[in-house]
């Protein structure tokens, strides 16, 4: 990857921007890019430091495994320090409750944004909140080595971190159920004839793959991408003739965009 100045560089988290291209990287490869909720108030505050100009956000990993979901720290009875630790979360009211879940989710919520494609670069283990964090992105490029799991069940909780709305959608509810309730391995191979990757690719070429990926979506006009991206998110709420409407709209503000007539 070239050598940028980071924009933001802490708690696990280096953000660059190189033009219309972002690269979010996890920066703990010693501990397996484990999650903490310091890590996800920065992967929040590099979401809200992009700069316009970005199109297309790569989120990638460094060392072998892309992220071993939360630290097992979170599980002591201290937790983190300075955080709420798991006994402290329950002893709360249920707004408390709600209140701190949906702070830790914001951290998953906008790689989804319209104005931006999202691909996440995947190699080793993508478990837990790795897994979701896979999800929380727009297309999912892997490498050979790659092995998801959901094994928040086995641990007597459910996945909350945004990832079962995008795995139902992409592998259906028989199949996510299945790979929920029971934590298995999720290979390379099965996430692409599922449609969980986009594409596998030997470990070693997995960014030049995902430079590609980003090069090739870039370009396409970017208000058509937009548009576009919108309509496919929308398709699976809207009936069939709802769609054909919202296809209609789009169209006529991109005719009117490149004809140059107002509306």
């Amino acid at each position: 990857m070239a050598s940028l100045d980071p924009v933001l560089d802490k708690d696990g988290v280096r953000l660059t921007v190189d033009d219309a291209v972002a690269t979010v990287t996890l920066t703990n490869p010693d501990k397996r890019n484990a999650q903490s909720p310091a890590l996800w108030r920065a992967l929040t505050e590099a979401g809200r430091l992009l700069p316009g100009s970005v199109r297309v956000v790569v989120l990638r990993a460094e060392g072998k495994s892309f992220s071993a979901g939360l630290d097992r720290q979170a599980f002591t009875p201290e937790g983190f320090d300075g955080e709420p630790s798991f006994i402290d979360l329950a002893r709360g009211s249920d707004a408390e409750l709600d209140a701190t879940i949906a702070e830790y989710q914001e951290a998953f919520t906008w790689w989804r944004r319209s104005d931006l494609v999202s691909i996440a670069a995947v190699q080793g283990h993508a478990i837990g909140a790795g897994f979701q964090l896979a999800l929380a992105c727009d297309l999912r490029v892997v490498a050979d080595d790659v092995q998801f799991a959901m094994r928040e069940t086995s641990l007597g909780l459910v996945p909350d971190l945004t990832g079962t709305h995008p795995l139902v959608g992409l592998v259906g509810y028989a199949r996510a159920l299945e790979i929920c309730a029971t934590g298995r391995f999720v290979t390379a191979e099965e996430s692409v004839a599922t449609g969980l990757a986009n594409i596998a690719v030997p470990a070693d070429q997995l960014d030049d793959a995902v430079r590609d990926l980003a090069a090739a979506l870039l370009a396409a006009p970017r208000d058509a991408v937009i548009e576009t991206k919108a309509l496919l998110r929308g398709a699976t709420d809207r009936t069939y003739e709802e769609q054909r409407v919202a296809e209609r709209a789009a169209q006529a503000r991109r005719l009117r965009d490149l004809a140059g007539v107002g509306e």
